[in-house]
């Protein structure tokens, strides 16, 4: 992780016209524009309704961040009030209604719907020596790789870095995903995974752990990428005739893969984007998302910070695959290249394959509104090119 988890990346945009529940607009207060999303103030009476164990489940995950917040002029006097907060949903509901505003998001086209996906930290079984069955690399960052920050010379250009190889006096590209996985990288192997599709999903991911033989597990996380776009092999696999759209599943990924192994070579090529990790402590904590805060089943998402900052207290609407309701609040404490959109969240799911089985279903509508501090001027969210 960058300490940043990459969230599940490679489920597509919904076709679907998405039908959320209604949020209610209030109409005392006219819209906010921005150039690409709005955020209409809406009363508390108008959020879905939550249930106790939820409230407090999510109000204790957001409150995890808010200790990255304190020196945030936004979010500061917040996270102080709310840390002396007990786990009373009387008083969390209080304390709530009296320090944030609620504002639905819409699209740029006043959209209040959006895609909801869900994400996990997989465990894969592995080795920390190559053997006959543990062949494929699990590497560090390349130590030939220069990384250069571009808002250092333009500002306007924030959280945009580039990634290359110096030959001469010339920075290049660094290399593709295919050419690493044809001639390897100068770097650190962490471990060894028995499958590349494990490796492939522990990139989209961008976290995991790597199941030993003598029982321990070794933790892994996000720490760099080779600078090339992500595309997702779901999407892929549809250009190919392969899968239909509403058919892209981890599972049935899994088994285009394990029926066609001739051509997963090819598959992973399709995805120029390479992930490189760091090795962690393991604990029973969940992992770190990009706010630098151990990430809650059920109650952390990755957002799009373009519209929503790190550390922002979400009221999420959704279901689960099987239709079962999803309304509590979230905390927005991850980011991933492919969550974009102005209505978009990526709900984590927790650890192990029930928590993988969710999340590669999780293709759902939902409607998202973010509480905001009152009397704070709203994120500013850049102008479209």
């Amino acid at each position: 992780m960058k300490s940043v988890l990459r969230p599940l990346a490679w489920a597509l945009p919904a076709l679907a016209v998405l039908v959320g529940c209604n949020g209610g607009d209030s109409e005392k207060t006219p819209p906010q524009p921005h150039a690409i999303a709005t955020y209409n103030s809406v009363d508390w009476k108008d959020l879905p309704s939550v249930s106790d164990a939820d409230l407090l489940a999510g109000f204790q995950a957001w409150r995890t961040g808010c200790q990255k917040l304190v020196r945030d002029p936004v979010w500061a006097a917040t996270c102080q009030g709310a840390a002396t907060v007990p786990a009373d949903p009387t008083q969390v509901r209080a304390f709530l209604q009296q320090n944030l505003q609620a504002y639905g998001l819409r699209s740029a086209q006043n959209d209040a719907n959006g895609l909801i996906t869900g994400y996990y930290e997989p465990v894969y079984p592995g080795s920390l020596t190559r053997t006959d069955k543990a062949t494929v690399p699990v590497y560090g960052p390349p130590e030939d790789m220069v990384v250069v920050d571009l808002a250092s010379v333009y500002p306007e250009l924030k959280g945009k870095r580039l990634r290359g190889r110096v030959e001469g006096r010339v920075l290049k590209p660094y290399d593709t995903a295919e050419t690493i996985y044809r001639d390897g990288a100068k770097a650190p192997v962490l471990a060894w995974l028995t499958d590349p599709m494990d490796l492939q999903f522990l990139q989209i991911q961008g976290s995991g752990r790597v199941q030993l033989q003598d029982g321990r597990q070794l933790r892994l996380g996000y720490a760099d990428q080779n600078g090339h776009p992500y595309r997702p092999i779901g999407r892929w696999l549809v250009e190919q005739g392969q899968l239909k759209t509403e058919d892209v599943t981890m599972g049935s990924i899994h088994a285009w893969a394990e029926a066609n192994p001739q051509r997963v070579p090819e598959l992973l090529a399709s995805n120029p984007s390479y992930v490189f990790f760091a090795a962690g402590p393991d604990s029973t904590e969940g992992p770190r998302g990009s706010l630098n805060v151990p990430l809650t089943a059920g109650y952390s998402v990755a957002i799009d910070r373009k519209v929503i900052p790190l550390g922002s207290l979400l009221w999420l609407s959704t279901t689960r695959p099987d239709g079962t309701p999803v309304v509590r609040p979230v905390g927005a404490q991850d980011t991933g290249g492919a969550i974009t959109g102005e209505v978009r969240a990526d709900l984590f799911w927790g650890t192990g394959a029930e928590a993988g089985e969710l999340a590669g279903n999780m293709k759902q509508q939902g409607q998202v509104w973010m509480l905001w501090p009152k009397g704070a001027a709203l994120p500013e969210v850049p102008k479209v090119p």
